[in-house]
């Protein structure tokens, strides 16, 4: 007999398949660790340029790649110099071996996908079954990206998407940002294609630090499972962005990779100033948020929650990450044997 597979299995498999950011771009002068769906990794970037993530076990005896140097194209282990190609994972030079021909020919370390965007470095655990994330509003833009540093939080990716999307906690939690704003939300523009949900609501200018630009309107879109973001439209300014992808180093734990970006036409704040802005609005965020109980939305519907019209685009998120997790089921097809990493 057979024991159903749980919601929860569903997703974290359906994750295993869908891209995630594991470093910034900007920290790649040396190797990175990272952690991915309780799998060690290390992300670095090779001599001609290349992003590169691969397994961080050493096959010879177990060391942390990630504590090891760049050689060339290759990742070179702290421990014993072994060698591992970027592009293959196969070991190519054994310093200690006075014939190279005589490398074990099953040492080899894994190397996953790779893609780098929004000044943050990509990758999946298995062949993805989506592109990576690629939103039509920003394509017209001419942006420039400043990576925040990343954020810790006990928390599960849907949880911390939904956070951000969240629009009736701004009367309570960020009081100190925001100052006395209605607690009332007015009826929500929401639409949601597939994996997509998208909100427009006006921003009036407010008392706090973080909304005195003038009046503007967010747009706010979701893409299932991992990706959050507002482009803010001033009239009199122009646009700028701020955008959320959590990395769940397991299932109920991620690091909160995230930036902003500015057009080079806005004509606000800089981007540092932006960055520093909406990193106060996470602060306020992430005490209440690792209180909640359970750390990820509840699948499998053991807790009981209760929704009101307010709750209308993180409702439809959670339509959308039902249906990503019904799409991840699907085996991918390749009719190529393609390589293992993408420019």
């Amino acid at each position: 007999m057979t024991t159903p597979i749980s919601q929860r299995q569903r997703a974290e498999q359906a994750m295993r398949r869908q891209w995630f950011p594991v470093a910034r771009s900007i920290d790649l002068d040396k190797p990175q660790s990272a952690t991915l769906l309780g799998e060690k990794l290390v992300v670095y970037r090779t001599e001609s340029g290349q992003a590169v993530v691969q397994a961080a076990r050493c096959p010879h005896r177990g060391a942390d790649l990630s504590l090891g140097e760049v050689h060339g194209e290759n990742i070179a282990c702290p421990y014993h110099g072994w060698q591992f190609a970027g592009d293959s994972g196969k070991c190519s030079h054994i310093p200690a071996l006075e014939d190279q021909c005589k490398i074990p020919p099953g040492a080899a370390i894994r190397t996953h996908v790779c893609q780098e965007r929004y000044g943050h470095v990509w990758t999946a655990l298995e062949e993805p079954l989506f592109d990576l994330y690629d939103l039509e509003e920003w394509r017209e833009l001419d942006l420039e990206w400043a990576a925040a540093e990343p954020l810790d939080s006990p928390t599960g990716v849907a949880v911390a998407i939904e956070n951000f999307g969240d629009v009736a906690h701004f009367a309570y939690i960020h009081r100190g940002m925001m100052g006395k704003t209605n607690p009332q939300i007015e009826p929500l523009n929401v639409r949601r294609e597939g994996l997509d949900v998208w909100m427009d609501r006006p921003l009036q200018s407010c008392e706090g630090e973080w909304a005195n630009d003038g009046d503007c309107m967010m747009n706010y879109h979701i893409v299932a499972p991992g990706l959050v973001a507002i482009t803010y439209d001033y009239e009199r300014l122009g646009k700028r962005i701020v955008a959320g992808f959590p990395c769940p180093e397991s299932y109920e734990h991620v690091k909160i990779f995230w930036g902003v970006a500015n057009d080079r036409e806005y004509k606000g704040e800089n981007l540092q100033e932006c960055l520093r802005l909406e990193e106060l609005l996470y602060l306020e965020d992430l005490p209440v948020a690792a209180t909640i109980t359970p750390p990820e939305i509840d699948w499998d519907g053991t807790f009981v929650e209760h929704s009101t019209a307010a709750d209308l685009y993180t409702l439809n998120y959670r339509r959308a990450f039902r249906e990503f997790i019904e799409r991840g089921q699907v085996q991918p097809v390749r009719l190529v044997d393609e390589p293992r990493t993408m420019p």
